[in-house]
């Protein structure tokens, strides 16, 4: 069955964001939010992005130190995926985001080879893609 999802990769100021589907099991990059206030999602425009896109599910990156405890930002992004099914009466999945930033830096470089790492804004869309891959990958038909 075909669904559409919609990957985020939490921060305390900016989320990336990401559209895929399970039918070709892809994603790609589709914005980066910003946090008006340390850690406060921006709730309209993220509420203009479910309406647009109408996922079925939402994906949250949960970002781990390498040993699988929790950081910082852990918490912060347990909390928003909360509030995300708690607001909008979405099935939430969390997934393991470590590395998803550095995977995110890499593709950049390979798309633009000699040049600047490229963006924060970049990296956040495209580490949101990286988690909505991951999702998808591991749960493929």
């Amino acid at each position: 069955m075909a669904a559409t999802l919609l990957g985020f990769d939490y921060g305390r100021r900016r989320i990336g964001v990401a559209v895929g589907e399970t039918v070709t099991g892809g994603a790609r990059p589709l914005t980066t939010l910003d946090c008006p206030s340390d850690g406060q999602p921006d709730w309209p425009a993220i509420a203009r992005l479910l309406g647009e896109w109408q996922p079925d599910a939402v994906v949250v990156g949960r970002p781990e130190h390498a040993d699988g405890t929790a950081n910082p930002v852990t918490h912060g992004a347990e909390r928003f995926a909360r509030q995300l099914q708690g607001r909008f009466r979405l099935s939430v999945h969390l997934v393991d985001e470590r590395l998803s930033s550095r995977a995110a830096e890499e593709r950049l470089a390979d798309r633009r080879p000699g040049r600047s790492r490229g963006s924060k804004e970049a990296i956040d869309r495209i580490a949101a893609c990286v988690i909505l891959e991951t999702w998808l990958a591991e749960h493929a038909p």
